[in-house]
């Protein structure tokens, strides 16, 4: 215990002298870990929801649509009543297909006759006011929610203005807007929501001529048995088209379909930018651990205590930062999966797998960015560490001739590149990373829009928006990330560099050439990678794309690889300024001492 007590408190020391670096390590590795658990529980997301609904309102194993009220669809339903395998029914009931019009938008509609008192099966939550009542509409909640309807609006049906009076969740549909899933006559779908209407209401629709259909819902006594029961009642004499609850669960988690690869590749993405970002730090700090590693060699620590206490601090960090990941996924999750509002929410939070997988990333990007540096450090011999000469850069005659020429930013910002060749492409890497996330942003808003509503823009399309949405989200934490860890790159370096650059401001460079110099070493490798990322991000979108797809004008990309490299320079500013005005004497009296 003592020895475990004593490693904690040296993290927890070495914590407080540097907290930047530890916000730096926790904020990267948060973001990454909570957007690939996020990602990874998009998967059966929609299935635990709709389950849920589905328990609640009683929703039914089958649905059986029939385009008409004839006779015949009258024999096709008695005979599915009358099959042993049914345990109960609901219906049947009355769809009418029409539109609905409200606060300036009109949309397809079914309208559904509905008891005062819901059946046995498929009883639908109300979530606000009442149930049906004559006189008064009730709006299914994703529909509503597509409106901007409240209890107490109006809304027009089939030319007639009625009141609001609720709103009802129900799992003996999908969700909008595949509310009809089946067309008038039997022919394809449109776009469209749901509302139920009383059955005194209904006959008012009847006197219209409006399309029919009929609707039967039914509860098997064994759900997991479903397909059987449909390949038993499917043939020519059979009057109607059947919907399953595993059916409907595929249709429903079209709606995320395209969010969950654009939160995984953008999980990874940022991965690596945590990787980039704590492997600067590492590196910047090897000089004070390999001092603290001779420190505690003096005073009779072992290989294995000195490897635990650089360690732990990192380890300890990535553990922290993927709870707060899963956290977030955690109450993240509800908002992302039903973005209809269509079905309960509800939370399971991610699972097992899941938490394994951001686990051993979040450790991963902590132990591979670090372990080299601590190596290093334990390796070097106790009065090197503790004396921590100066090391003799290397002498580079041909480099130092051709660079000569240049105007001297960029003569400094190249030999601060040719000392930390690995930290330069660090950094291109970590602008390619930013403009390819850019580059499918791009790609996605420039693909036509299909609205759901009848010319009424207002009711987009909920599938084309959620992945806008989580490529928004993720573009911002990349631009995000990779500034941070611009500044720290650029300050990093101006630490590592001030010596560097005191002599050369001794021999005649003014401060803001210094200042130019220390951004030009994180401009210079940033231009290629914004230039690669363009290419790159185009094959990123290929998987996803068909002969329809609408690639972005050629400006718009380099547009958006210009932002960034603007993005970048703005981002080394501020550091660069405030280490090139440090003073020169104090700075070399310092290393004279």
């Amino acid at each position: 215990m003592g020895r475990i007590l004593l490693v904690f408190r040296l993290v927890w020391s070495d914590v407080r002298r540097h907290p930047g670096q530890a916000a730096m390590l926790l904020l990267s590795l948060t973001v990454a870990t909570g957007m690939l658990a996020l990602g990874g529980s998009l998967g059966g997301a929609t299935e635990t929801l709709y389950r849920h609904t589905r328990a609640v309102t009683t929703g039914p194993d089958v649905v059986a649509i029939s385009p008409d009220n004839s006779a015949t669809t009258a024999h096709t339903q008695a005979a599915l009543t009358n099959d042993p395998a049914v345990a109960a029914h609901s219906g049947p009931y009355l769809q009418y297909y029409s539109k609905l019009s409200a606060k300036g938008s009109t949309s397809h509609v079914v309208v559904m006759a509905a008891d005062a008192e819901p059946g046995k099966v498929d009883r639908p939550l109300v979530t606000s006011g009442t149930w049906v009542r004559s006189g008064g509409v009730v709006v299914e909640r994703g529909f509503a929610t597509a409106l901007g309807v409240h209890v107490g609006d109006h809304v027009t049906v089939a030319g007639r203005s009625v009141p609001v009076v609720g709103t009802a969740v129900s799992a003996a549909g999908m969700v909008y807007p595949f509310a009809e899933m089946i067309g008038a006559g039997g022919g394809p779908g449109d776009s469209s929501g749901r509302v139920w209407m009383s059955e005194q209401d209904t006959r008012a629709l009847s006197s219209k001529h409006l399309p029919v259909a009929s609707l039967l819902f039914l509860k098997l006594h064994d759900p997991d048995a479903t397909q059987a029961f449909l390949n038993a009642h499917r043939g020519p004499s059979v009057y109607a088209t059947f919907f399953s609850w595993q059916f409907m669960i595929v249709q429903d988690a079209s709606i995320i379909e395209g969010s969950q690869p654009i939160l995984v590749i953008g999980s990874w993405l940022l991965s690596f930018l945590a990787i980039a970002g704590v492997a600067t730090l590492a590196a910047g700090r090897a000089a004070k651990q390999t001092r603290r590693v001779g420190l505690l060699k003096a005073v009779g620590a072992t290989p294995g205590l000195i490897a635990a206490v650089l360690l732990t601090e990192y380890v300890t960090l990535a553990l922290m930062a993927d709870a707060l990941g899963l956290l977030a996924a955690r109450f993240t999750q509800p908002i992302v999966v039903n973005p209809t509002a269509s079905l309960l929410t509800t939370s399971a939070g991610p699972s097992g797998g899941v938490i394994t997988v951001t686990t051993i990333v979040a450790l991963a990007v902590a132990l591979l960015t670090t372990l080299g540096p601590t190596l290093r450090a334990m390796r070097t011999e106790t009065v090197a560490a503790l004396s921590d000469t100066a090391h003799q850069p290397d002498q580079r005659a041909r480099l130092t001739r051709l660079t000569a020429i240049l105007p001297v930013p960029v003569l400094l910002g190249l030999r601060l590149i040719a000392r930390r060749p690995g930290r330069a492409f660090l950094q291109a890497c970590s602008i390619t990373a930013t403009v390819i996330t850019i580059t499918a942003l791009l790609m996605i808003f420039v693909q036509r829009q299909v609205s759901y509503g009848i010319n009424s823009p207002r009711l987009g399309n909920l599938k084309d928006a959620q992945s806008r949405h989580m490529i928004v989200a993720v573009a911002a934490a990349l631009v995000t990330l990779a500034a941070v860890n611009t500044l720290t790159t650029t300050w990093t370096t101006a630490l590592e560099a001030r010596h560097t650059m005191a002599v050369a401001r001794t021999l005649g460079a003014t401060p803001g050439q210094v200042t130019a110099g220390l951004s030009a070493a994180q401009l210079l490798p940033s231009v290629p990678g914004a230039v690669v990322g363009i290419p790159l991000g185009i094959a990123f979108c290929w998987p996803f794309s068909n002969a329809g797809t609408i690639y972005p004008p050629a400006w718009w990309l380099l547009a958006g690889a210009f932002a960034t490299v603007v993005v970048t320079a703005a981002s080394t500013a501020l550091p660069a300024r405030i280490a090139a005005h440090r003073s020169v004497a104090q700075t070399l009296s310092a290393e004279t001492t």
